[in-house]
């Protein structure tokens, strides 16, 4: 057998033994095929598609290419969940902690954030003198005795995901369905949890533009968590206009704080409503029921209590959480206001992008980003607002805002209504 041989049938649109998948996932991972060799299967991958079957033994292989997480000897159900990535989407910082204190340990890895999405490591670095970079054991016993933990892949995790994304990113591969569903749930199959929700994005600030394209993605990742003997859903949610009021780092952490503190808006509607579909799915209760649960949980201080334990737990500074204003901003500040009236739609992708411009975004993996950046979104989408108006407040240091960033905020003569936050949900099996 040889990785030649491999990409010349998928070339032809043969579909791929899973032998096979595992031989060319062993070279990948040995050093033994090459960057060109990967780039030519990733694009014959990408112009010739995969069977759901094909696409979830390709993920088992991904997985099998490095250390597995053990599950811990514990009883009930450990949660995961993941989002395809948007603007001020900050859900785990906020359901992890209402979930564990409710008993549901979650078993969270994350990633940072590159171009205009922002990362929850990058976010929970905010906490002085965190770590997120814990050992297969630091984890494991986080998420015995605490209950959580939240923590970055090891770099022994998942490596033929590794190369394959770096040569995905240059040879535009990138937006190939099967390699993204094979991509990310590699990743959560190679830790413990039994039950995994996933958030995929639609809209300007989502890598997938529409309700369609997200369809497929989510019902192939479904099929793949199932496959894999994980009991797996995922909600379809819009990320046409940003999900919290505010955009960067210490921002987005201290808007987190304040939805455990009792703040509503679409972060906290949303990240409620994934807090409810675990506890259905791990509990066996209804939604309304687990939604219910979830929001006295916040009422009676126990979630917030619960983000201090893990900040504390990782080494960080949990006083934070008790007083954001611990968490500082940069100092230069700067308006934005509305030059007529009318209703304001805020482009989620604009208004990301102009973050990542400010410092608080990288173009490239590996790059610092400054935490104390920022936006604060003063009117929400669908918002009447009057000419002079405040529509959001820019958080800046040495960089100074593009006057590009106002026409981030599209005004409107009428009023257009918005899509449902929940688009669709595609059902766990049981």
């Amino acid at each position: 057998m040889r990785v030649y041989d491999i990409i010349d049938r998928k070339k032809r649109g043969e579909c791929l033994t899973f032998e096979e998948l595992a031989f060319l996932c062993r070279e990948v991972a040995e050093q033994r095929a090459t960057d060109s060799q990967i780039a030519a299967f990733c694009m014959a991958t990408l112009l010739r598609g995969m069977t759901d079957e094909e696409c979830a033994c390709l993920t088992v292989c991904m997985r099998d290419s490095g250390a597995i997480l053990r599950r811990p000897r514990i009883d009930g159900v450990l949660a995961d969940k993941h989002s395809t990535g948007g603007v001020s989407d900050s859900t785990t910082l906020i359901l992890v902690p209402i979930l564990s204190a409710l008993g549901v340990r979650c078993a969270k890895l994350s990633g940072r954030g590159l171009a205009h999405t922002g990362g929850t490591l990058d976010k929970l670095e905010s906490f002085p003198n965190i770590r997120v970079d814990l050992t297969a054991e630091e984890f494991e016993t986080q998420v015995r005795h605490i209950g959580a933990a939240i923590a970055g892949q090891t770099q022994s995790t998942v490596p033929v995901d590794k190369r394959m994304y770096a040569v995905r990113d240059v040879t535009a591969t990138v937006d190939s369905i099967p390699l993204i569903a094979s991509s990310v749930m590699s990743k959560k199959l190679a830790s413990f949890a039994d039950l995994i929700l996933l958030d995929v994005k639609y809209g300007s600030g989502a890598f997938m533009k529409t309700a369609e394209e997200a369809r497929e993605l989510a019902r192939l990742m479904v099929y793949i968590g199932n496959f894999a003997h994980r009991r797996t859903a995922a909600a379809i949610t819009r990320m046409e206009y940003p999900l919290g009021d505010h955009i960067g780092c210490n921002l987005e952490v201290r808007e987190c704080i304040q939805i455990l503190k009792g703040k509503q808006n679409d972060l906290a509607e949303l990240s409620l409503f994934h807090c409810a579909k675990i506890l259905q799915y791990a509990r066996g209760v209804s939604e309304e029921e687990g939604l219910r649960a979830a929001q006295e949980c916040v009422v009676s201080g126990k979630a917030l209590d619960q983000l201090a334990a893990i900040v504390r737990a990782q080494g960080g500074d949990a006083r934070a959480v008790y007083d954001e204003t611990l968490l500082p901003l940069a100092e230069g500040r700067q308006k934005i206001v509305a030059e007529r009236a009318g209703y304001v739609y805020p482009n989620a992708l604009e208004l990301g992008k102009a973050c990542a411009e400010l410092g608080g975004g990288r173009n490239v993996e590996g790059e610092s980003i400054d935490h104390t950046v920022g936006l604060i979104l003063r009117k929400r989408a669908g918002e009447f607002v009057e000419r002079g108006e405040t529509l959001a407040e820019i958080y800046y240091n040495g960089i100074q805002p593009s006057p590009e960033v106002g026409r981030a905020f599209i005004i409107k003569e009428r009023y257009e209504p918005l899509p449902p936050l929940v688009h669709e949900i595609i059902q766990a099996e049981v």
